[in-house]
């Protein structure tokens, strides 16, 4: 039972007896107050669930009452009591946020029916909030957007920032690095929780529909326009609308949506009047919107409008040490939503992982997981179970320079017995100096001076190398 506590002021001591005897009956919890003074002090010093108060009172009186109960208890439900004649005052109450109202003199069964109907109003609230707390704990920050690397965290300390706020906000970065995820964290950990999130990718709507999708059309704006479609930004009322890959809007919508951030309002393809709208937008785009403002592809004034805060996403590339956490959660999601055996992966598996390029970002580790997860039939996923990652080792093509020399070595060193040798770290850099320096004099058609500053060594430090090395300056 959501209504357990109820106060009843009235200054007549009939009132308050017949009420208080029927709503203790009923298993309430019953406290009576003689005047809209008394009833303030009592709600500040116990909570209750529902105030029935008489509308004329010494002191402070109901329609005042209940005004400070909209100030100090705004979740408290208020009923208000009131004679035939003072059916004026009982609709400013409504006005002012009453719940509702009974007239004196009134039947305990209207009263009944009355505190039933907020009993279920309240349960209704609990679960309305219940399930707000439910969503914001699902898309809580660091919930689904995961990593611990310093790239991350300045994300999620931006984040923390713009979620409470209304500003709007563009995610910049390469496909695949969660950019929509971190727009529905935004909305989900914002005042708008609870109203819509809709999100729109401007590059996969033809250019033609894709004014119709944002502001909708009336009734024969057009062939086969047989009937009036409302837009995105009406949908998404109160809540947030995410505009993905921004970058590819027509120049000629850009300047519609410039307007609509300037003026809170849109207009319907086909239609004479404005209609208001409140929507928070979060933009998205995995190009350089300022290069594209310099060729004239995208307004200047609407980049500056959707880049009040900008959040820009790393690439997993640029944030290794959050493999690990990923790999974890895509296993361990896989093994709960798709029913397969995997909980984990070797070590061998793991540094294999560690080591791709990962073009595709997150989406593709992501992927890669979930499909090695459905054809293993092991708990622990090893690297066979990532053929595409082992065919030729880290894809030189595909890996990082950092990446393509620990394969090189890996293989190299498991042809040695390590055990057997010393100064392995001299050796390894002289063998990397030769050819690095002999690419650089290549590079610079035998130019020393030059190859020097690419190398970041003084001019006689590169003499004494080539010396040393043995290089043959004439092959360059």
């Amino acid at each position: 039972m959501s209504i357990r506590r109820i106060l009843v002021a009235d200054d007549e001591e009939s009132i308050r007896w017949v009420l208080s005897k029927a709503l203790t009956k009923k298993g309430f919890t019953v406290d009576l107050a003689t005047s809209g003074t008394e009833a303030l002090t009592m709600s500040r010093q116990q909570s209750y669930d529902l105030a029935v108060l008489d509308i004329k009172m010494p002191g402070i009186s109901g329609l005042e009452l209940l005004s400070r109960f909209q100030e100090e208890h705004p979740h408290l439900l208020v009923v208000i009591m009131t004679a035939e004649s003072s059916m004026k005052n009982a609709v400013e109450a409504m006005k002012r946020g009453a719940y509702d109202y009974i007239t004196k003199p009134f039947d305990l069964d209207a009263l009944d029916a009355i505190i039933l109907k907020a009993r279920q109003a309240a349960e209704i609230t609990e679960e309305v909030q219940r399930l707000k707390e439910e969503v914001k704990e699902h898309y809580h920050i660091d919930r689904h957007i995961i990593g611990s690397s310093q790239p991350m965290q300045e994300v999620y300390k931006l984040l923390g920032k713009v979620a409470p706020s209304d500003v709007t906000v563009l995610i910049t970065g390469e496909s695949g690095t969660g950019k929509e995820l971190v727009g529905r964290a935004i909305h989900f950990n914002s005042p708008r929780l609870g109203k819509p999130f809709l999100a729109l990718n401007c590059a996969a709507i033809p250019r033609e529909l894709l004014e119709s999708e944002l502001f909708g059309f009336e009734k024969g704006a057009f062939t086969g326009a047989t009937e009036r479609k409302i837009g995105k930004f009406e949908q998404a009322a109160g809540g947030t609308l995410f505009l993905d890959e921004i970058g590819d809007m027509p120049l000629e919508l850009q300047a519609k949506l410039l307007r609509v951030l300037q003026e809170k309002e849109i207009t319907r393809t086909g239609g004479a009047g404005t209609i208001p709208v409140d929507v928070r937008i979060v933009a998205a785009t995995n190009q350089d919107l300022k290069e594209k403002v310099r060729n004239k592809e995208f307004r200047e004034d609407l980049y500056y409008r959707l880049n009040v805060v900008p959040i820009s996403l790393p690439a997993l590339r640029e944030r290794r040490e959050d493999i690990p956490q990923l790999v974890e959660f895509f296993i361990r999601r896989a093994h709960q939503d798709l029913k397969v055996a995997a909980r984990g992966c070797t070590e061998e598996a793991m540094n294999l992982l560690k080591r791709f390029e990962w073009p595709g970002n997150v989406r593709e580790l992501e992927n890669t997981i979930q499909r090695a997860a459905l054809l293993s039939p092991d708990q622990l996923l090893t690297p066979a179970d990532f053929p595409s990652l082992t065919a030729e080792g880290i894809r030189e093509n595909e890996g990082s320079l950092e990446a393509i020399i620990a394969g090189k070595l890996q293989s190299s060193l498991a042809q040695m017995d390590v055990q057997e040798l010393d100064n392995l770290y001299d050796m390894v850099l002289h063998q990397m100096e030769r050819p690095l320096i002999n690419i650089v004099l290549d590079k610079t058609r035998g130019n020393q001076v030059r190859a020097a500053e690419i190398l970041g060594i003084n001019r006689n430090t590169l003499r004494k190398k080539i010396q040393i090395l043995g290089i043959d300056l004439k092959k360059n």
